[in-house]
């Protein structure tokens, strides 16, 4: 039993909480909760959607308030063996979940402002932890009994919570060059945020070993693990212990022998004896002289101290362990787009570049090594592309349609792969894409009714999988109502629902299933001046 035990990590990647990509948040509005084709959006969360589009807005204020109601159930299930439980979940709630708009219009020229959550979001919260932190621990009886000391049970104490949201502030100007064509150049000023939470503690065990009195009940495994090193420590030195006997002419006598003589105490040949059984078990050392249990202790050191080390370390594994960080970071995100206006439809494509960030380490408890305090995480947001159309068959029934691309292989998330940071292009086979399509229908002047479908490809390779950060494809269903209160005042409530697929990831003897379904309500407002 030489090895030492298991090590804790707490590596957890920030994810969008909804629609868009790995990282990146696209249900931006209300109005997207209930049609979320809206990448030809001209209205006025086309602040974040079309930028170019708000040229076609009438002239004067315009201002957008929305907030979602986020909840979402991660479920990760495993076949490893031997543990106390095979499914793991995780609650993620998102109560707040704003966006804002604000646009000025003025002839063929639009400023806007607008801010947003547009990454991560909410806290992903597991009471009961993840696989990775039971396996760690259920590992203990099974190399306990491989060593030697039949144990057949564990129990410890759990938690992980972790937080991740990108705030961003965006500004854009828009230009109207032409009838059919305008243009937009704007920026995003991103803020990360992240915490993370977590704890392995009072683990115990429940070995059976009469050398120690253990036998099979529960006791703390750090405790046993260290009664185990001060043990082999004691036997290491039982060679050198006898050595005065051998060099007197002594190594004749037996233990018993050496005890009646008053040579060894009671105790001394109670632990030699004892000890005796981790070199050979079958023989008994009270019909064996001094001599040859010293050279049997003499062969047994070099094992007697590595395995005192051992357990030294697993000692140090087995404790309590805790994680308490936080990272923050920032970045500027260019945004251009382009904006085509014609008799019965629109199309609109806007391109956000790539925010090369880090995120900097700042750590009250960390036990574990995994956020040493002031060093800094890459933590990119990857560029992406937008296209997207809308067409007015009426001026009742509206269809709509949109394309958007995440160029995350061209970026890095901070993911660990064996210890290291690796970029995504080693994790990923191609970049996560969308395909949205949607209707508006206006039955009648103040009401228009909505529905709509998302589909999302992740292009992630099992490597990037883990219990703690994974990419599932999913489809979404969004419907919803605005309410034309008057001309300037506007009422959008929506509902979506996200499907994923799940994934499920093989480790060879074993395999983990990753699953999640989420709901999101959302309502806003909509003024214009």
């Amino acid at each position: 039993m030489r090895k030492t035990l298991f090590t804790l990590s707490f590596s957890f990647l920030a994810m969008a909480l909804m629609a868009g990509g790995i990282v990146t948040n696209t249900n931006q509005s209300a109005s997207f909760i209930r049609n979320p084709a809206r990448d030809a959006s001209l209205g006025i969360d086309a602040t974040y959607f079309n930028p170019a589009g708000l040229t076609q807005m009438r002239d004067g204020f315009h201002i957008s308030l929305n907030n979602q109601f986020i909840s979402q159930m991660r479920t990760v299930s495993t076949t490893y063996p031997g543990l106390n439980r095979n499914t793991f979940e995780g609650s993620v709630s998102a109560p707040l979940f704003p966006s804002a708009y604000v646009a000025y219009k003025k002839n063929k020229l639009a400023v806007s402002f607008g801010f947003n959550p547009i990454g991560g979001g909410g806290s992903a919260t597991y009471e009961d932890g993840l696989p990775s932190f039971e396996m760690m621990v259920a590992s203990i009886p099974g190399s306990l009994s491989a060593g030697g000391i039949p144990t057949t049970g564990y129990s410890y104490e759990t938690f992980f919570e972790g937080n991740s949201v990108f705030y961003g502030i965006q500004g854009n100007v828009s230009y109207q060059l032409s009838e059919v064509v305008s243009v937009s150049l704007g920026a995003r000023y991103v803020m990360i945020n992240n915490s993370y939470q977590g704890y392995v503690r009072n683990i115990m065990i429940n070995p059976v070993f009469p050398p120690l009195g253990n036998s099979g009940g529960m006791v703390k495994a750090p405790d046993f693990f260290n009664s185990m090193a001060g043990l082999f420590g004691n036997l290491a030195g039982v060679a050198g212990s006898l050595q005065p006997l051998i060099d007197n002419n002594l190594a004749s006598l037996t233990l018993a022998q050496a005890q009646g003589a008053g040579l060894l105490s009671a105790e001394q040949v109670a632990g030699i004896a004892g000890g005796f059984a981790l070199i050979n078990p079958a023989i008994d050392p009270m019909q064996l002289n001094i001599g040859q249990i010293q050279g049997a202790y003499a062969l047994a050191t070099p094992s007697f101290v590595a395995q005192q080390g051992a357990m030294t370390q697993n000692a140090a594994a087995s404790g309590d362990m805790e994680v308490d960080a936080t990272q923050s970071g920032t970045g500027i995100v260019p945004i251009v787009g382009i904006n085509l206006t014609f008799d019965w439809f629109n199309i609109g494509i806007k391109y956000e570049h790539k925010a090369s960030m880090k995120v900097k380490n700042d750590t009250k408890i960390d036990n574990v090594g995994l956020y040493p305090d002031g060093v800094e995480v890459p933590s990119d947001m990857p560029a992406m592309l937008s296209i997207g159309a809308n067409f007015d068959f009426s001026e009742r029934v509206s269809l709509s349609t949109g394309y958007h691309t995440y160029f995350d292989k061209g970026a890095e998330y901070g993911k660990i792969l064996n210890g290291q940071y690796v970029k995504n292009d080693q994790l990923m086979d191609k970049n996560l894409w969308e395909f949205a399509v949607g209707m508006d229908y206006r039955p009648l002047e103040k009401w228009e009714f909505s529905f709509g479908y998302l589909f999302t490809e992740t292009g992630v390779k099992p490597d990037y999988q883990s219990d703690l950060s994974h990419s599932l494809s999913t489809w979404s269903l969004g419907g919803g109502i605005l309410f034309k209160a008057t001309e300037n005042i506007g009422v959008n409530l929506g509902a979506m629902r996200t499907f994923y697929r799940p994934d499920v990831k093989s480790f060879g003897t074993y395999g983990e299933t990753y699953a999640r379904k989420a709901t999101v309500f959302a309502v806003g407002l909509d003024l214009s001046f």
